[in-house]
């Protein structure tokens, strides 16, 4: 693949592996809740069942260049949000590929971006598992500082 923008024949066989990736792990992983497409959008939604935060959300949006994915993490802390926001900026020393962002409504997200060249089913499975296990991971202690007085330890 060139440096340049993908073109919309190389787009559709990144959907397409998306797609067949998509499918096998509704087959077979019992955490996947469903995956759901908007091709006008180039955006897949993946819904995983999680313990510690009952449902991660991932989206997955394929660009000219690059594939993004975020996944929605918190909203944004009612108490304490100095000491929130920053056990979030510390923990992005410790998380590979992805970090805590501030987006709408100062919500706390997980981010990150790769290019396209990069994108395989390999990738696809450690970025969702990622997304996965760093929510798992902090989102009890993120919402146990920034609602303390309602998510207790």
């Amino acid at each position: 693949m060139s440096l340049g923008p993908a073109s919309d024949e190389e787009l559709a066989g990144f959907a397409a592996l998306i797609d067949e990736w998509a499918a096998r792990e509704a087959a077979t992983n019992p955490l996947l809740a469903a995956v759901d497409h908007d091709p006008d959008l180039r955006r897949w939604y993946v819904r995983l069942r999680g313990e510690e935060k009952a449902v991660i959300t991932v989206w997955l949006t394929l660009g000219q260049r690059t594939l993004q994915y975020e996944t929605y993490f918190m909203p944004a802390p009612e108490e304490n949000a100095a000491a929130c926001y920053e056990y979030l900026l510390r923990a992005n020393t410790r998380l590979f590929a992805m970090r805590f962002a501030i987006g709408a409504e100062d919500a706390v997200y997980l981010v990150g971006q790769m290019p396209l060249s990069a994108v395989d089913s390999g990738e696809l499975d450690r970025l969702i598992g990622s997304a996965y296990a760093y929510s798992e991971q902090y989102f009890r202690p993120a919402m146990s500082i920034g609602y303390a007085s309602r998510f207790g330890p």
